[in-house]
């Protein structure tokens, strides 16, 4: 991850900028603008970690919107601490020394980003760990937050994941609103096969084995089973391969911890399980400051 992305750059300005980061009242009373404070971040819970490169971009970022900070930030971690780490309840994130009015006013944003992240790279690693031993991957969704799915995005492959699309541009992914305004899988297809850009492959969604075959005879390139049962999907995969069509098979709806193995052992090449960015529950951390 390129923390100093212009993307990047931009979610966390605009975070410190929804705190009002630099206008502080609490911290602007009660605390001395020269006092430097010392930091811990810890864990308390067992988690993945996602998002510690973001400590220190915020310092930076709230530098820039307020320069007359004193003091610089002084952000360590041991070599052992990076992204996508299986942490342990009460392992140290990291230790920081800054000023402490900045300490204090961006550790909401701080813990913001590292709870979430770290959260959907926790969830990610359970599925991941599910599937262990097949041959599918597990795949993210655009069921995202508004304005942080470059961020959730990049969480999910620090848990093992993979990511799917990530906006509509990247790629065509026919579903079922696109088929019934074609009029039809094979008309969506071959209107899909005749106007895509460039080498896009063309993704469709079928709801059966019948919308299946359909798909597989009128050239779609990779296919998207939805919401079937784990049984029509290892028919699916044995029609597949019984027609000799090596395309990705996929699957997608209402999988979860409990099914998924289920659905790998089928033979299916990727699941995308919009969970993993949808609901995934924030980890539980802490910062704790004292006088340095």
């Amino acid at each position: 991850m390129d923390w100093n992305s212009r993307r990047i750059t931009e979610i966390l300005r605009n975070a410190l900028l929804e705190d009002k980061a630099t206008h502080d009242a609490t911290t602007l009373a009660c605390i001395d603008p020269r006092q430097i404070g010392q930091a811990r971040i810890a864990t308390k819970q067992d988690c993945v970690l996602s998002g510690v490169g973001a400590i220190e971009r915020v310092f930076q970022i709230y530098a820039m919107l307020e320069p007359n900070v004193i003091g610089h930030p002084e952000v360590t971690t041991h070599p052992e601490i990076f992204d996508g780490v299986r942490m342990h309840k009460g392992q140290t994130v990291a230790n920081i020394r800054h000023n402490a009015r900045v300490l204090l006013s961006c550790e909401r944003v701080i813990l913001n980003i590292l709870q979430r992240l770290s959260g959907i790279a926790t969830i990610t690693r359970k599925f991941v760990d599910a599937v262990s031993g097949t041959r599918a991957k597990i795949l993210d969704t655009r069921k995202t937050v508004m304005g942080l799915r470059v961020l959730e995005k990049y969480a999910v492959r620090c848990g093992g994941g993979q990511n799917h699309r990530l906006d509509l541009s990247d790629g065509i992914l026919i579903k079922n609103n696109h088929i019934a305004l074609a009029r039809g899988i094979v008309p969506a297809l071959e209107h899909a096969l005749r106007h895509r850009q460039g080498s896009q492959i063309v993704e469709i969604e079928v709801r059966n084995l019948q919308e299946l075959e359909l798909a597989l005879d009128h050239g779609a390139e990779a296919i998207l089973l939805d919401n079937m049962s784990v049984e029509d999907v290892r028919l699916a995969v044995d029609r597949a391969s019984h027609q000799g069509k090596k395309i990705p098979l996929e699957v997608s709806g209402g999988v979860n911890l409990d099914t998924v193995r289920s659905y790998a052992e089928t033979g299916v090449d990727f699941i995308s399980v919009g969970a993993l960015t949808h609901s995934a529950q924030a980890v539980d951390m802490n910062l704790r400051i004292q006088p340095a």
